[in-house]
C-alpha cells in the first residue's frame, strides 16, 4: 500500500470517528431522536471527495453494525441498522455521496453553496429514514411524516448550515496550509 493509500485510508478512518462522537450528542424525539451524527456527516461530505466521505461513512455503518457503540446513544449493532431509525443510517451513505458530488461539481467552496448542496444531502436522508420508520414501525404516511420527517427540516437546515461553515472554514484553512483530505 502506498504512503497516499494509507494516509488516505487513516483520514477516512478519522472522519467515521468525527461522526461517532458527534452522534452523541442526541436529544430524544420519539421514534427519532435528534442527534449530532448528521452534522458530522456535512463536514465529513464537505471535506472529502464523494469516494472517500462514502468509504468514511461506511466505516462508520461497519464499526456500528460490528457491535462498537458508535451510533447515537451508544447503540451498536445489526438491530439499530435495521430498525426504526435504520434508514436514516443508510441514507448517510447516499447523502455524503450526493453533497459531497454537488459541491466538488461545482467547486465552489463557499458557505451559501455548501449550505444548499448539505440541504439536499440532508433530504435524501430524511426520505430514506422516513420510509424506513414507516415500514420498520408499522406507521401510516401521517405517522410517518410527523415522526421522522417535518420535525427534522429546521433543525437540518441548521446543521446543514453549520456542516458548511465549519467545513469550508477548515477547507479553506487546509487550502492555506497546502494539505489536501483527498
Amino acid at each position: 500500500m502506498t504512503h497516499t493509500k494509507l494516509k488516505q485510508w487513516i483520514i477516512n478512518g478519522q472522519s467515521a470517528i468525527i461522526i461517532a462522537v458527534l452522534a452523541q450528542i442526541t436529544i430524544p424525539l420519539g421514534f427519532v431522536p435528534l442527534t449530532g451524527q448528521t452534522l458530522g456527516v456535512g463536514i465529513i461530505a464537505t471535506l472529502l471527495s464523494p469516494l472517500n466521505s462514502t468509504i468514511a461513512v461506511s466505516i462508520y455503518l461497519l464499526l456500528g453494525g460490528i457491535g462498537l457503540p458508535v451510533f447515537a446513544g451508544f447503540n451498536s449493532g445489526l438491530g439499530v441498522l435495521v430498525g426504526p431509525t435504520g434508514g436514516y443510517l443508510v441514507g448517510f451513505i447516499f447523502n455524503t455521496l450526493i453533497t459531497s458530488y454537488l459541491i466538488q461539481k461545482r467547486g465552489q467552496y463557499t458557505v451559501t453553496w455548501t449550505t444548499i448542496a448539505n440541504i439536499i444531502g440532508a433530504i435524501v436522508t430524511l426520505i430514506f429514514g422516513t420510509l424506513w420508520l414507516k415500514v420498520a414501525a408499522n406507521l401510516n404516511w401521517q405517522g410517518a411524516l410527523a415522526n421522522g420527517f417535518i420535525p427534522f427540516i429546521l433543525p437540518g437546515i441548521l446543521k446543514a448550515w453549520l456542516a458548511s461553515f465549519i467545513g469550508v472554514t477548515v477547507y479553506k484553512a487546509l487550502t492555506r496550509a497546502h494539505i489536501s483530505l483527498n
